[in-house]
């Protein structure tokens, strides 16, 4: 009995060493002490100029010509930046000129980019990632967290601190002129579970997210980028819908956040004034009410949702006095240095503040590993980007995300009916297209292609060779994700007529390769399927689901219609 109690004790001892071992080994008080004296000590080398231009992050572009890669260089060396936003461009000579640009910071830089859907949305030859509300119709939140994982990597493999992303604005309104298939969808716990994933999958592996657009973007029928939107709701609605991803997300650690150009009356009464620029709502509701101790960005300060009412200069200092960190695509640097240097000789700021603001920039970039800054290797630069895993891991996403919306006696997936007498018809798209390609792997089909301007005589002589056939697969891919509601998305209403004369005499699955709010004008169709968006990867998969190779149990993330709303879905049952 005495060896016994001698054991457990012993055990107990061992556990406890091990446990105090790891606690204090993951400290998280060691990083901050090694963070802290590493900011501390660099600001105190800075001049007054040299915290100034840390909270500058100006636009670059590595399509362009030498001159603009000088600008940027003078800009380096003579008004000490501390970062930069890459827009279009290739991801070689992206490596190369921030190569370059490093080399002339004193203080490393910090590299940004607009990378919602992957570098894809900026950079040629590099991967496209499906867009947020693609996402939003994924059961599978692992999915999401995997691909900002991946992006994490792409970004750290080139150079990248930060990814403007995720957009957590909840798009209620489905005439969204600028957010619309950028958000995850219209239910505020989607998309908080959605951005969730992501930033989690880009934070825990080494890059800063950022969710925007604070305070929330998602009900406007106004585009930012080229008017003031305003947003009119009580301050009980906003707090319970646009406020609700970003209360989240903070909770759970985003390391920073960007403000819209947006203007709230419930919270600042000037009507000129934006979001970006109101104290009241970057200082006080952001800081002190929702407790924001992270990175603020103001969006970019080119916009005309803030450059209409102030001009180059005025806009930046501004948007310091109301509390933001860093200042996104300031118009002129010059300027904005000369008037940010006024407002602390006039007492509009105060260099404490300045300090405080830099400081929160310098830990962003300890944790970027801006304290061992090493250079980009260029070598198998293009492979390490464009890995088969990646590919294979938007392939999944793309397959996860296809919805049967209409499912009339379970007909999708085909599985009895393969031997029935099958036809596709694709509109906007030419013979050889993925989406045919793959139908043909599962079943015998007549193919068929049909131009986006095709009209009504077109359509007629086309019907006679479908009158045979069990099952017509509609493909329409003559949709853009671009297009407003005004303009039925890109829809034309002969393929509209066409499709209702087809299913008078056949069973017609017409595939939407495009916003999903485009659904509404197939309300009454027994058989619905929606695929988002149109690339290969999203032909493919479409394909494969509507014949049961690959399993499936998306949801709508949106309402289309009174009869089609968010969260319809049948699932689809592989073969066995």
């Amino acid at each position: 009995m005495k060896w016994l109690l001698f054991g457990i004790l012993f055990l107990w001892l061992c556990i406890s060493i091990t446990t105090i071992t790891e606690r204090t080994l993951c400290k998280p008080e060691n990083h901050v002490s090694h963070q802290q004296r590493w900011v501390d000590s660099l600001l105190q080398t800075m001049t007054d100029d040299q915290k100034i231009g840390q909270l500058l992050m100006v636009a670059a572009y590595s399509n362009r010509d030498e001159a603009h890669y000088k600008e940027i260089e003078r800009l380096i060396t003579d008004y000490h930046i501390g970062g930069l936003i890459f827009f279009q461009g290739g991801p070689a000579r992206q490596a190369i000129l921030t190569n370059r640009y490093q080399r002339l910071a004193k203080i490393p830089l910090l590299i940004s980019i607009d990378a919602e859907w992957g570098l894809g949305m900026r950079l040629d030859s590099t991967i496209s990632f499906p867009r947020a509300m693609t996402l939003g119709a994924i059961g599978n939140n692992q999915l999401i967290y995997q691909m900002g994982a991946e992006i994490a990597r792409q970004c750290k493999r080139l150079g990248i601190h930060v990814n403007f992303a995720p957009v957590a604005d909840v798009n209620v309104n489905p005439a969204n002129p600028v957010i619309g298939l950028r958000s995850f969808g219209e239910n505020k716990e989607l998309v908080t579970e959605k951005a969730l994933a992501y930033m989690q999958g880009l934070q825990q592996h080494g890059i800063i997210a950022t969710a925007k657009h604070f305070p929330g973007h998602g009900d406007t029928d106004t585009d930012s980028h080229y008017a003031l939107p305003v947003i009119k709701h009580t301050r009980q609605r906003i707090e319970e819908i646009e406020l609700y991803p970003f209360s989240k997300l903070i909770q759970n650690g985003v390391m920073s956040l960007m403000v819209a150009h947006l203007n709230l009356p419930e919270y600042d009464p000037d009507p000129k004034k934006p979001a970006t620029l109101s104290s009241t709502i970057v200082s006080n509701l952001l800081r002190r009410q929702m407790g924001f101790t992270g990175l603020i960005f103001t969006d970019a300060l080119n916009m005309k949702g803030v450059a209409a009412n102030y001009p180059a200069g005025e806009a930046d200092w501004l948007a310091l006095k109301a509390g933001n960190d860093c200042l996104l695509f300031p118009m002129d640097v010059p300027l904005a240095v000369t008037k940010i240097k006024e407002a602390i000789s006039k007492g509009e700021i105060a260099m404490e503040q300045i300090e405080e603001r830099v400081k929160r920039i310098l830990m962003a970039k300890y944790f970027a590993g801006l304290s061992h800054y090493r250079p980009i290797p260029l070598e198998n630069l293009y492979q390490d980007l464009n890995s088969s895993q990646a590919k294979a891991l938007c392939l999944q996403l793309y397959e996860q995300a296809i919805t049967v919306v209409r499912n009339k006696n379970n007909l999708i997936p085909f599985k009895k009916e393969r031997q029935l007498s099958f036809a596709s018809v694709v509109i906007g798209e030419k013979a050889g297209n993925s989406f045919q390609l793959t139908l043909e792997k599962y079943a015998p089909f007549e193919h068929f292609q049909v131009s986006k301007s095709a009209n009504k005589r077109d359509y007629e002589g086309l019907l006679p060779k479908l009158r045979n056939k069990k099952i017509v697969i509609v493909g329409l891919m003559e949709l853009s994700t671009t297009k407003e509601v005004k303009d039925n998305y890109g829809i034309s209403q002969a393929s509209l007529d066409f499709i209702t004369k087809l299913s008078q005499f056949t069973k017609v699955i017409p595939v939407v390769f495009g916003n999903p709010y485009s659904l509404k004008f197939f309300s009454d169709a027994p058989y619905l399927v929606c695929a988002y968006e149109n690339n290969s990867e999203v032909q493919t998969a479409a394909a494969k689901v509507l014949f049961g190779a690959v399993n499936s149990n998306a949801k709508l993330p949106v309402s289309a219609s009174p009869t089609i709303k968010a969260g319809d879905g049948f699932p689809v049952l592989g073969m066995p």
